[in-house]
């Protein structure tokens, strides 16, 4: 009898020990457009050669362009509950024990599709400094490099991307670098 009892109690130990660490963290994710085209987005979790994880189900914390989420993932498979209305920036993030995960994306949207595209932080030190380095190397060359960078701001604010997440999207990127 006293068998019974230490199998029964040995079995509960391993069976609750299994299920707390049966929740997978993600970290990494891919972005697509949602299999309905209903204007949404698909959060994929991959692992790091971009290759989809079946195994992910439950629900995790995510946050979108300022704005915390909580996703159900299925299958590896999460949708985000917003619509796009039009293109926009959209800065996807999840922490988790390993650390933060984001990505930065343009999702241009045309005829009812949206095609995200990844970008890189590296691409918004960049592209200023190249802009700020041709003007203070080319005194006549410092007009026209005001007015490219006021349509950089202008492009990224009308957009979505605002100043915070424009710096948060750098430091992240540039925190994943090393």
């Amino acid at each position: 009898m006293k068998r019974i009892y230490l199998l029964i109690l040995l079995s509960i130990c391993c069976t609750s020990s299994y299920a707390q660490n049966s929740k997978t963290n993600i970290n990494n994710f891919l972005v697509k457009e949602s299999l309905l085209k209903n204007s949404k987005l698909a959060i994929i979790a991959a692992d790091s050669t971009e290759n989809p994880l079946e195994q992910i189900n439950g629900i995790y914390t995510f946050t979108v362009s300022g704005f915390s989420q909580t996703l159900t993932f299925n299958d590896g498979v999460a949708i985000l509950p917003m619509k796009l209305e039009k293109s926009a920036f959209v800065y996807i993030k999840h922490e988790n024990d390993q650390g933060t995960h984001s990505k930065l994306l343009y999702v241009y949207k045309k005829d009812g599709t949206l095609s995200p595209y990844a970008i890189s932080s590296v691409w918004l030190v960049l592209f200023p400094a190249a802009i700020i380095l041709l003007a203070f190397t080319f005194r006549k060359f410092i007009i026209a490099a005001v007015v490219i960078m006021l349509v950089f701001i202008y492009f990224n604010h009308s957009n979505g991307l605002n100043l915070s997440t424009f710096f948060e999207s750098i430091f992240d990127g540039l925190k994943n670098l090393f």
